[in-house]
């Protein structure tokens, strides 16, 4: 269950701290609602790496917390850290993207192991009911 624990936790820091990045974005801004949709805006990526992992971290979380009770293979728990590492690479990529026009390794590679983790841990929480 530590493993779980840990993963949830990581996944829920992310998406407080995100939220308070934009909050601080906006005050550098100075726009308190609303944001440009100019891809190199760092208001805009700011936004997009918050709604992106409030889209998310939820159901990865879920997933988590729920496999972490059922005493998980070691294969799952490994895909519980892969997955949430992924969700922090994907946060990275959009931040550091110079434009979110253009593809960013980080941001693909969190992408894809967001959807294949996201999938294995959806695929581990039927089989605990098989």
């Amino acid at each position: 269950m530590t493993v779980a624990v840990v993963c949830v936790a990581l996944l829920g820091f992310l998406l407080f701290a995100l939220g308070l990045n934009v909050s601080l974005a906006r005050g550098r801004s100075g726009k308190g609602a609303g944001h440009s949709t100019d891809p190199a805006d760092p208001l805009h990526k700011a936004v997009r790496a918050h709604a992106n992992t409030a889209e998310f971290a939820p159901m990865v979380a879920l997933l988590i917390f729920y496999l972490g009770t059922t005493g998980p293979a070691t294969w799952v728990l490994w895909t519980m850290g892969a997955t949430t590492a992924c969700r922090y690479l994907i946060v990275v990529g959009i931040l550091l993207s110079p434009n979110l026009d253009k593809a960013h390794p980080l941001r693909f590679v969190g992408a894809l192991g967001t959807y294949v983790g996201g999938l294995a841990l959806s695929l581990a929480a039927l089989l605990t009911v098989a």
